[in-house]
């Protein structure tokens, strides 16, 4: 169970994968070479989790912020993140540059190199520290693993804005006010009893399309200042609006001539069509 005894056996499990992948012909035997790739990346993923934990568990209070996250975009917040910086840090020191510009990688390679010296130095500091005392964390371990979670983040950071165009403050800003704009018409739409909490406490999935279709009307009439605010143009809204503007205009226009009455028949039936 002790996270430094876990370590010791992933990193074995990379070393000898690696081992393996340096004393085979590719050319000879290509099949057994993806499957040894496949191998050094499960591996790796594994190392990664370990350290991470290991992380948690000794500088959790020193831990270089992640907040930079919220600017990527939502399809590259996935598990293996970490992993692919690993192995995207190794292809640019080895001259490879994948998916991006020449000079991008370049000026990225020093990054990239001081990252993963950092992992083997954390590499060689716990696999010596797991055979003497695995049940503690001196100063110097823990100064090495704070070392390498900030390089770590800054490469990440680094490597990500090189190849996408990550958010703006503004755009972050936008994101959370539909966040707002959500809270509240659930808020709203419980108290006037189109919803109950047991449907949201049980995951009903009509909620999946109750509370857009909900909160677009909350938007447009209750809200009227808020992520749907027709007053701004259609560059100034979230792009998860801005493409609609025209209709959603519209919308706004048939709304404000219905009655209390009639606006509440519309929401109440919004809550049961499919």
């Amino acid at each position: 169970p002790r996270l430094l005894s876990q370590f010791f056996f992933a990193d074995e499990r990379v070393t000898r994968v690696v081992a393996e992948i340096n004393g085979l012909d590719a050319e000879l035997d290509p099949q057994q070479y993806l499957v040894l790739l496949n191998q050094l990346h499960l591996s790796q993923a594994h190392l990664l989790a370990v350290l991470e934990r290991i992380m948690e568990e000794c500088i959790p209070t020193q831990r270089h912020s992640r907040d930079y996250l919220v600017k990527f975009p939502e399809e590259l917040l996935v598990d293996n993140l970490g992993n692919h910086m690993l192995f995207a840090a190794e292809c640019l020191l080895a001259g490879t540059f994948l998916e991006m510009e020449e000079s991008d990688g370049a000026q990225l390679r020093p990054q990239a190199r001081n990252l993963l010296c950092s992992l083997e130095l954390v590499r060689t500091v716990l696999r010596e520290q797991s055979l003497s005392q695995p049940n503690s964390y001196p100063e110097p371990v823990r100064a090495v693993l704070i070392q390498f979670d900030r390089l770590f983040a800054e490469f990440e950071l680094s490597y990500v804005s090189s190849l996408v165009a990550v958010k703006s403050p503004d755009e972050i800003y936008r994101q959370q006010e539909i966040i707002v704009l959500f809270c509240e018409t659930v808020e709203r739409a419980l108290h006037l009893g189109y919803l109950t909490q047991e449907m949201i406490d049980g995951y009903e999935p009509l909620l999946m399309f109750t509370i857009p279709r909900l909160a677009i009307i909350s938007g447009l009439l209750i809200y009227p200042e808020g992520p749907l605010s027709l007053e701004r143009s259609p560059e100034e809204m979230s792009r998860v609006f801005s493409p609609f503007y025209n209709l959603l205009k519209k919308i706004r226009d048939l709304l404000r001539v219905l009655s209390a009455e009639e606006l509440c028949l519309l929401e109440r039936s919004l809550c049961t069509a499919e």
